[in-house]
């Protein structure tokens, strides 16, 4: 495949990384030479199977139109833009292109959001609960888009709600945690991230997934077959 990354940071350069060595053809577009979806021509985009989004919240959605608009399947990973889902869907069927989104893209956490739904049960017996995450200080949104999935998830499951409180230390990766506590015990479950290794696989294999396919679709619930 001709993949086309957006984003040069440390996970954007990763999943340059993992494509290359699943043997696709990459090409990666910086801030730089794409400022505000400048460098998504039609003639930029023309030889490109799939574009995958590691860039910023205030960049993607320019991003988006201008990829979508072209007919060209995407992956997004950049989180922080979600109010705008309905318009992307919309503009998703519109064009009748692919597009996948994920607040994250490891499967060890897509597995924890499964855990984190059984774990909800708890809410109905008399739990209260909470939702804690921690990265390095360089990321921009906060709470995370995994956290607020997780909490999504949990929400979904229970009908409750829960607070995230959210840290910015150093260099972590991504650190989730869920806390169900009761007079008699706390049940703590969590999910800490070694490296981006995980993330940048899962992105490859959801381009992979959604290059021939039309839709909305969001990660958490094509994972298994991706």
């Amino acid at each position: 495949m001709r993949l086309l990354l957006l984003g040069a940071g440390k996970t954007g350069s990763l999943v340059a990384d993992v494509a290359r060595e699943r043997r696709h053809a990459v090409t990666v577009f910086c801030s730089a030479v794409n400022r505000g979806g400048s460098g998504l021509t039609v003639e930029a985009l023309r030889d490109v199977d799939a574009v995958i989004d590691f860039t910023t919240p205030h960049a993607v959605l320019d991003n988006i139109t201008a990829c979508l608009s072209a007919g060209k399947p995407m992956v997004v990973g950049t989180t922080g833009w979600y109010e705008a889902i309905p318009a992307v869907k919309t503009l998703v069927d519109k064009t009748q292109t692919g597009f996948i989104f994920g607040a994250n893209f490891s499967i060890g956490l897509n597995l924890f959001l499964d855990i984190a739904r059984v774990g909800a049960a708890a809410l109905r017996h008399g739990y209260t609960g909470q939702v804690f995450e921690r990265h390095h200080i360089h990321k921009k949104d906060a709470p995370s888009g995994t956290a607020i999935a997780i909490r999504n998830a949990i929400h979904e499951a229970s009908g409750h709600g829960l607070e995230i409180t959210s840290f910015r230390e150093g260099e972590v990766v991504g650190l989730h945690e869920v806390v169900l506590d009761s007079p008699h015990d706390t049940i703590y479950l969590c999910h800490d991230a070694k490296s981006r290794h995980g993330f940048a696989e899962g992105a490859v294999r959801a381009a992979e997934w959604i290059a021939d396919k039309k839709g909305f679709y969001d990660f958490k619930d094509v994972w298994r077959e991706v």
